[in-house]
């Protein structure tokens, strides 16, 4: 077969992955306006929301580097609103890309149900230890200064758990739990609508 008559016939399949990816960037974009405050559990100022959700859908439908437009797409969205100077957006565009990379990578080579479920979980591990070391060099540095001083940061931690005495140790105690959770509740959910939706996909396909 020429080469003119191959790039014909990839040519509808990868816009078809394009639009995929951005109908799911979008969807992510959304669910990201939709932010939960948790203060009984974690500072206020640290939100839950679930937009990894259709980020590790396109890891696992279209290639393990889609979900990196769908994480880039919604935080450039979300700027439109940031009150953390981007800060925010870049952190958690980081911690989407070490969640939803790693674990389409392993789902690629390992197309099962047990295969999954690894690669959902070496995903929440990775982004939650990452979350340690984005959050106390990159994002509570400029917290910092747009927020509030570092003693009072560590301050409302310490209303939850008076026994926390710094910002390390709060990180360890609250941020790393915290954001495994929030991807392992994304796993499930992308556990409970992939096949379905992996259906309907290979059919439009």
């Amino acid at each position: 077969m020429s080469t003119a008559a191959t790039e014909k016939r990839r040519t509808p399949v990868n816009i078809r992955k394009i639009a995929v990816t951005a109908v799911l960037a979008a969807a992510a974009a959304v669910i990201q306006l939709l932010e939960i405050p948790l203060p009984a559990l974690i500072p206020g100022f640290i939100k839950l929301d679930f937009s990894e959700l259709p980020a590790l859908i396109a890891s696992f439908v279209v290639s393990p580097l889609a979900g990196i437009p769908v994480c880039l797409i919604k935080n450039i969205i979300k700027l439109t609103t940031t009150s953390s100077a981007g800060v925010g957006e870049l952190c958690n565009f980081l911690l989407g890309v070490a969640m939803v990379v790693p674990a389409g990578f392993i789902y690629k080579y390992k197309k099962t149900r047990i295969g999954a479920l690894i690669a959902c979980l070496a995903g929440c591990v990775i982004s939650a230890g990452l979350s340690l070391f984005v959050n106390y060099y990159i994002s509570y540095p400029v917290y910092y200064q747009l927020l509030a001083p570092e003693d009072v940061v560590l301050g409302l931690y310490q209303v939850i758990n008076p026994n926390v005495k710094t910002i390390w140790e709060a990180l360890i105690i609250f941020n790393i739990p915290f954001t495994f959770i929030k991807m392992l509740i994304d796993s499930v959910i992308t556990f409970a609508v992939y096949k379905p939706l992996s259906n309907a996909l290979k059919k439009i396909w």
